[in-house]
């Protein structure tokens, strides 16, 4: 199928072809029809699948017949979780709707009112909204919804996961009931479904990827960290290979990657930090130079997990792993985007062997350890051979990871160290960390035992 044969306006498919696109995602293919009959729709497909432009075209669509209802409010609106996949849904619509006359805007938190209200002032077509900020204009009456025909909810499963679900339905509440609803969401919980069945009427389905899928273009793997020193040589070597291109590593607090950006800066690579503690300014200050290529490793939280689509990232690398499984999924998303490979590579300390455990049960595989020469840890994790994901019920050491302590002559008591100083408590691989050891009876195992070389022994 082309785009050609979507039956798409003449100044739309222009525009598309104009970017060089002739043929739809498997997504786009899938739901541009359902969306252009006028059927509520809830869709699940990974990230970087093209999913933006499969409700952002037949959006487009639908504007090019002129509302009936008189009023300023806007006749599509879509809520996103974040400010950066706010804006990577604006440029979409922005991008194909060239050659239409549109007015759309975006209505932020933590951006100035004025603009804001200087856009609601007049008739608008598009608006991309995260819910708190929307909520409050809606409370203030400087919007309203009586226009809306068509209410899309981008990354449905992150909005819930971030604690929006009272906002969107106070958001729905006000929406006139004839209005049309997409869900897009990368996983199907639960709790999604519960908000489906309270905001989508009769919805029709799509799902390219099942729950657990992970990405097929994407190499995974996993090096076994004995502490937070252990993990900065780790990474200190890997962002010197030069097929490292361009990498976002990923750390579980804002202060950690203030740390790791400013310490990588001082090896000579180039990097920043991006995280929530920034104004926007920042932020997309930050997104412009990597794209541009002035910053080739950017450090963030996961506010950067979805929604940041910088082309031509080649890896992906978890310093912390998250502590939720379906981020997992995210992060490792914005490598191997639009058909390419990509790899993506974890750091897994004592302290996080129940956060691989969820990860490694939701995407259904192992991930693969691998060692470094001169670095391998001395940490000796003890992996159950069964061929199911269940967990051993009872006894020390619950899961399939365990901790051992034979072998690591003491190293796993001492506090790491940073680069640059002293290491930070509280962090992963740090004193007190350890899980309760596997009984030995729990055989088979594959044991994860290989150790550093003979200089580290001598560390302190």
């Amino acid at each position: 199928m082309t785009f050609a044969e979507l039956n798409l306006n003449p100044a739309i498919l222009k525009a598309v072809t104009a970017c060089g696109y002739t043929n739809p995602t498997p997504i786009q293919q899938q739901a541009i029809p359902i969306v252009m009959t006028g059927a509520d729709l809830i869709a699940t497909a990974q990230t970087g699948t093209g999913k933006t432009a499969a409700f952002v075209l037949p959006g487009l669509q639908r504007l090019t017949t002129p509302s009936a209802i008189p009023g300023k409010g806007p006749r599509i609106l879509v809520l996103t979780p974040t400010r950066e996949l706010a804006g990577q849904v604006m440029d979409a619509a922005r991008t194909y709707g060239r050659g239409m006359r549109l007015r759309c805007g975006s209505l932020l938190g933590g951006m100035p009112y004025r603009e804001q209200l200087r856009l609601l002032s007049a008739p608008v077509d598009i608006i991309v909204a995260t819910p708190g900020r929307l909520l409050d204009h809606l409370e203030r009456g400087s919007v309203r919804l009586d226009r809306l025909e068509m209410l899309i909810l981008d990354e449905a499963d992150r909005m819930l996961d971030m604690g929006f679900s009272e906002d969107m339905e106070k958001i729905v509440a006000r929406a006139p009931e004839t209005r049309q609803t997409l869900m897009f969401t990368a996983t199907m919980e639960n709790s999604v479904l519960r908000l489906a069945q309270k905001m989508l009427r009769e919805p029709q389905r799509i799902e390219l990827a099942v729950r657990t899928a992970s990405h097929e273009l994407i190499e995974q793997r996993l090096h076994v960290a004995d502490s937070l020193h252990h993990k900065k040589e780790l990474l200190r070597h890997l962002v010197s290979d030069q097929k490292l291109t361009r990498a976002i590593i990923f750390s579980a607090t804002k202060r950690d990657a203030d740390d790791l950006a400013r310490e990588l800066t001082r090896d000579g690579h180039p990097a920043a930090a991006l995280h929530g503690d920034m104004n926007q300014f920042a932020r997309n200050k930050t997104i412009e130079r990597m794209r541009r290529g002035g910053i080739r490793l950017l450090v963030a939280t996961d506010v950067a997990a979805r929604g940041l689509d910088v082309t031509g990232i080649s890896h992906v690398i978890n310093f912390d792993l998250p502590r939720f499984a379906e981020d997992y999924v995210h992060r490792i998303g914005r490598t191997g985007r639009a058909g390419a490979s990509g790899v993506a590579i974890s750091f897994v300390s004592s302290s996080e062997l129940s956060y691989l455990e969820r990860i490694e049960r939701f995407i259904g595989k192992r991930l693969p350890e691998q060692n470094i020469d001169g670095l391998a840890p001395l940490t000796v994790l003890r992996r159950v051979s069964s061929g199911n994901n269940a967990r051993r019920p009872g006894g020390p050491g619950k899961g399939r990871y365990a901790k051992s302590s034979g072998g690591n002559g003491g190293r796993n008591q001492s506090q790491g160290k940073s680069w640059g100083g002293s290491a930070k408590p509280g962090r992963a691989g740090a004193p007190g960390a350890s899980r309760p050891q596997r009984s030995a009876t729990h055989q088979p195992v594959i044991e994860y035992r290989t150790r550093r070389a003979e200089a580290m022994k001598n560390q302190p």
